[in-house]
């Protein structure tokens, strides 16, 4: 059976993004840096984490992770990540809006999805068989799996910051029951692994 994971940044606040995000801004505006900066400060200190984080057969992600546009799809769009995006497996993107696959450098494909979060996980087993799913993010694509009692582990990298509105992990969320299986603090962060009671 595969096995779904979602790792991801947040803040103590539980945002994973500030409003108005835009091309000039992935993460929006506030304090938002803050939230990411540990993985380019202390890369060593969070080498394993940060191997967590794209350790797995297939993605799922929102448009928002992948594309600042909404509507109609601008094709020049390739993602933020390059030519060479890090994930280097399948990934699937939610969308409402039908796109060719988009195959990158790598091994990375991006395959655009238009039937919702367990549509993508349908595709993303049959790509993967009995292999590890992450859902990458964003808040509201983390949001819909754990509502739909998709994600089996879910970690936490939470940094000292407060960005007080934006997109934030658990809204809209039901009640949900976690059981601790890790966690460390390091100079800028506290990582927290937690299973996904169903």
């Amino acid at each position: 059976m595969a096995f779904v994971t979602a790792s991801v940044a947040v803040s103590a606040d539980g945002f994973m993004a500030g409003e108005n995000q835009r091309l000039d801004q992935p993460f929006g505006d506030g304090p938002v840096d803050q939230i990411t900066r540990w993985m380019l400060e202390t890369r060593e200190e969070n080498a394993a984490e940060l191997a967590d984080v794209t350790d797995a057969d297939a993605f799922i992600m929102g448009r928002n992770m992948f594309s600042p546009d909404r509507g109609e799809w601008d094709l020049s769009w390739r993602g933020w990540w390059g030519e060479d995006p890090p994930y280097h497996k399948p990934v699937f993107v939610l969308t409402h809006h039908a796109r060719e696959d988009l195959p990158m450098a790598g091994g990375t494909t991006f395959r655009f999805v238009t039937g919702g979060p367990h549509d993508a996980l349908e595709r993303a087993v049959k790509a993967t068989g009995d292999g590890r799913i992450s859902i990458a993010g964003g808040a509201e694509t983390v949001n819909q799996f754990l509502t739909a009692g998709l994600i089996d582990q879910l970690t936490l990298h939470v940094t000292p910051v407060i960005v007080g509105s934006g997109s934030r992990l658990f809204d809209g969320v039901p009640p949900v029951k976690l059981e601790q299986v890790s966690s460390r603090a390091a100079s800028l962060v506290t990582h927290l692994t937690y299973h996904v009671v169903r």
